[in-house]
């Protein structure tokens, strides 16, 4: 998964876990499987901001 900052785009968002169009919208902005956003979201909760440090620590 590229290094990629927060923004403006995921700053104060959160990630509906049970829409799947939202799920594959947040795995194609972050590269990552929908099995890696969910294992993320169990970790840290479902604030976008959260979610995208796990995943750039946990690749």
């Amino acid at each position: 998964m590229p290094e990629q900052p927060v923004t403006s785009e995921t700053r104060g968002r959160t990630i509906q876990i049970n829409d799947l169009r939202d799920v594959r919208a947040w795995c194609n902005a972050w590269g990552c499987s929908e099995a890696q956003l969910r294992l993320a979201v169990r970790a840290v909760g479902n604030s976008a901001d959260a979610v995208h440090a796990y995943l750039l620590r946990n690749p």
